[in-house]
Parts: C-alpha cells; sequence; structure tokens
C-alpha cells in the first residue's frame, strides 16, 4: 500500500548552457515523485520541461495531472501494484511523461521490496553500458570542435550534435575534417520540413551512424519518404510513442533505430514492449536523455543494460551536465567509456536529500 506521495519540484544548474533547435537553456527544472511504503522509499522522475517544445507536457501540466488526478486514484487502491497502476492510468489521455514519473517510483520501490535491482528485474543482461554524449548547437563550430577533442579524451564512445537549418551540412563538414573515424550522428529535433530532403541527403556524404527525427513527430509517412531517400539510417525518438507507433514505422520503413527514453514514452512496461518488438525485428536501440539528474539517469542505465540497446546512449557522467548531482555515488565514465549498472536494490543509488531540499521549489505531499 502506498501510504504517502510527495512531489518536489527543484532547479539545478547546468554546468554549460545546452543549446537545442528548441532554444539555449542554463538550468534544469526537475519535477520528482517519492512514494513510501512499509518504510520503503520508491523515486521517479519526470521529464518534461518547463515550456512545451520538445512534448506538449510540461512541468505544471504534469504536477496538475499527478497532484489532482493520478495520485488520487492510486492512493484509492488498497493494493498499487505497477501493471495495476499502469492499467488504471489507461483510462486518461496523453501525458505520458506523468505517467511514467509515478510508474517509475513504482518499480523502484517494487524492485527495492525484492531486494534486486531494476536491471535484473527487467532481465537485463549487462553490468556496464556504452556511453555517448551529446553536444549542443554553439555560436562557433570551433567551440564545437574544442568539446567534441575534451569528450573524446575522456572515453565518449560516440558524438551526437544538434543540428536545425543553417546549422547542418557545413557544421558536420568541419567534424569530419578534423574527426574522420569517430562515430557519429546528428540529431535534428523535429526542426525540418520535407521540401529540405535535398539539406538532408547530402548529410549522407559524411559517414554519420543516424539521423534523428529531422522531421515532425507525427509525420511517419515523411520519414519514410527519406529514408527511401538516404542512405543514412534514420532514427526516431519523439516520434515513437508507444508500441503502435514502433511497429507502424517499422512497416512503413520510416526508421531503422529507435531512440528510447523510458521517462518519455508512459514507464517501463510500455518501454518492455517496444524491446520486446525490437528484439524479435533486431532494431538496434539506444537510449536518450532528457538532462535528467541522477534518479532520472539511474533508470536510464537500468533501462540500456536490456539486450537490444546495442549501439551507444546518451548518458552522461553525471559531472557532465551538473556540478554536484542529488546522487550517491555520483554515475561516473570508466576509461573504456562506460557507465556501471548499479546492483543495489532498485535504481541502486542513494538520493541525497539534504542536498535536494536545499534547491526545492515547491512541495506538496498527499496521504492516504
Amino acid at each position: 500500500m502506498i501510504e504517502r506521495v510527495e512531489l518536489l519540484i527543484l532547479c539545478l544548474p547546468l554546468v554549460f548552457p545546452f543549446e537545442t533547435s528548441f532554444g539555449r537553456i542554463n538550468e534544469r527544472t526537475i519535477l520528482l515523485i517519492k512514494l513510501y511504503s512499509n518504510g520503503i522509499e520508491g523515486w521517479g522522475e519526470v521529464v518534461s520541461e518547463k515550456l512545451p517544445q520538445y512534448s506538449y507536457e510540461t512541468i505544471e501540466t504534469s504536477w496538475h495531472v499527478l497532484k489532482d488526478i493520478l495520485i488520487p486514484m492510486a492512493l484509492k487502491e488498497k493494493e498499487l501494484e505497477s501493471y495495476k497502476f499502469h492499467k488504471i492510468a489507461s483510462q486518461y489521455k496523453g501525458h505520458p511523461m506523468a505517467k511514467a514519473g509515478f510508474e517509475l517510483a513504482l518499480w523502484d520501490l517494487e524492485a527495492k521490496k525484492r531486494g534486486i535491482s531494476l536491471s535484473k528485474l527487467w532481465g537485463g543482461e549487462k553490468d556496464k553500458i556504452q556511453a555517448g554524449v551529446s553536444l549542443g548547437i554553439e555560436e562557433k563550430v570551433e567551440f564545437l570542435m574544442n568539446k567534441i577533442e575534451n569528450f573524446l579524451k575522456k572515453g565518449y564512445q560516440r558524438i551526437k550534435v544538434k543540428i536545425r537549418p543553417g546549422w547542418d551540412v557545413n557544421t558536420v563538414k568541419e567534424i569530419r575534417k578534423y574527426f574522420p573515424e569517430i562515430k557519429l550522428m546528428v540529431d535534428a529535433n523535429c526542426s525540418y520540413r520535407i521540401d529540405q530532403i535535398g539539406v538532408l541527403k547530402k548529410l549522407d556524404n559524411y559517414n554519420l551512424m543516424m539521423i534523428e527525427q529531422p522531421f515532425y513527430e507525427n509525420d511517419l509517412w515523411q520519414h519514410a519518404k527519406l529514408q527511401r531517400n538516404i542512405k543514412t539510417p534514420i532514427c526516431l525518438d519523439e516520434s515513437i510513442k508507444s508500441i503502435n507507433e514502433a511497429v507502424a514505422g517499422h512497416e512503413m520503413g520510416s526508421y531503422k533505430i529507435i531512440n528510447m527514453k523510458v521517462g518519455r514514452i508512459g514507464g517501463w512496461i510500455n518501454a518492455n514492449e517496444i524491446h520486446k518488438f525490437a528484439v524479435e525485428k533486431n532494431i538496434p536501440l539506444w537510449c536518450g536523455g532528457m538532462l535528467e539528474s541522477g534518479i532520472g539517469r539511474a533508470h536510464n542505465v537500468h533501462l540500456s543494460s536490456m539486450k537490444q540497446f546495442i549501439l551507444p546512449n546518451d548518458i552522461s557522467e553525471s559531472r557532465r551536465y551538473f556540478k554536484e548531482d542529488l546522487v550517491n555515488p555520483p554515475f561516473e565514465l570508466t576509461n573504456k567509456g562506460t557507465i556501471k549498472v548499479p546492483s543495489s536494490p532498485g535504481i541502486g543509488v542513494k538520493v541525497e536529500e539534504k542536498f535536494l531540499k536545499k534547491i526545492i521549489i515547491r512541495k506538496e505531499i498527499v496521504k492516504i
């Protein structure tokens, strides 16, 4: 039985500003969920942002959906386990990030009660995962080159660069001039239109691992048209909202790779469904990041331990984004470009609540 739920909004300053096609940010506002049951705590993180750019969900809509709908619904249940929550939450349309945050906390709780890690609970096969790094748009290409060099020295196995119209072909050309052999991909975050296929086709010349999400999230058909016209694999992120889009996109030829984020697609149950499909069809997976704190990062690391996550993930060490993270030990990069999967029960890391209390902006406690 869930005896108490805490909703927490806090703000973590970034070590460096991060810019995508949506704009530049200097800090990450984070919504956390903490569950209490029989002396055990479960932690989840909602990956929505302040503005409805990456998704229609925001911190405020997630707060509302959780506080006014999902939490009262959950507390009415005498015995609430994760699959039951998933089923009853599905009566409400949309808001997968809010639903995922609560479900992630439930799975952390359940794994702790069983005394096993989330990775083992879901059949993860790896004790360490491949780490890649995502780099934002810079004022000058030279700044980007310096960052790439520094992150390669740290051991990151793959470099992802954000692109947008006007910051694309020439930028990639310069990168390849200085780094001809590195594993390199680009991420457009839906910033192109179908009449810009000519620009995207030029990227075929630079031996990219993939082009991530060039078109709007609902344009599976346009992605299929693009994939037929380029040799570089298309990777879909925002478009894959559930198993339905994964199947439809595969049948249409809209993609060859999926970037799966457990916090974006509604939680572990949906993620597992897509993972099974990817195994069946031999679709390469990797796990992307949403500038999560160590709590959300922990869930991502456990997800990436599963069989079909065969490409380097956007899961960096904690210090990549935050001077001080919320968990102990923080996530660190080995000299071989990997991150260890925690083996302790649940998410496997301890939440630093003294630090957390210092940066809380808003708090709500809901009891039975």
